[in-house]
């Protein structure tokens, strides 16, 4: 395995939950990790309350942007060693899938763009899908990447999806 690891997070949109995590590992991650998001259809703009919790959390909210996963299919784009889709199953998106040979798993969210309610119900929703995504995050980060072979760590990291 290498020393510096590359990792996409996946949406339809690319406007909250796949911010929210591109956020949260480049704080965690580094030196180690760089970790870009993406969407097969990518909303356009960042949603507000994406950017408050990440600012909430004490992070850069600076450079962020929906955009197409075909921006990370060109040449000379970094390779990716990790990708996952954080789209929720459940609510019945439609999670894309990443071809070539990256480690893949699929870490289900529910989308708190898509509640209706009172502000400090959609507050509380970007606020519970970032906390879920910092707990992964920081399993994944945890696990020790150098010792494990290519199928014990797709094992590892498939389970973290289930917590």
């Amino acid at each position: 395995m290498p020393t510096h690891y590359n990792v996409m997070f996946l949406c339809t949109g690319n406007s909250a939950r796949s911010i929210m995590a591109e956020a949260i590992m480049n704080r965690k991650g580094r030196p180690n990790f760089t970790a870009y998001s993406a969407g097969s259809h990518p909303a356009g703009f960042v949603r507000p309350e994406a950017l408050k919790q990440i600012a909430a959390a004490g992070l850069s909210t600076e450079g962020f942007s929906s955009k197409s996963w075909d921006e990370f299919a060109k040449p000379g784009t970094p390779p990716l060693h990790f990708v996952f889709t954080v789209c929720d199953n459940a609510a019945k998106e439609v999670c894309p899938v990443w071809p070539g040979q990256p480690l893949t798993a699929h870490w289900g969210v529910p989308d708190p763009a898509a509640v209706v309610g009172t502000p400090q119900e959609i507050e509380r929703s970007f606020r519970d899908a970032f906390s879920i995504l910092d707990r992964r995050i920081s399993l994944f980060l945890s696990l020790p990447l150098a010792t494990l072979d290519q199928l014990a760590l797709q094992k590892e990291i498939d389970q973290i999806g289930h917590q």
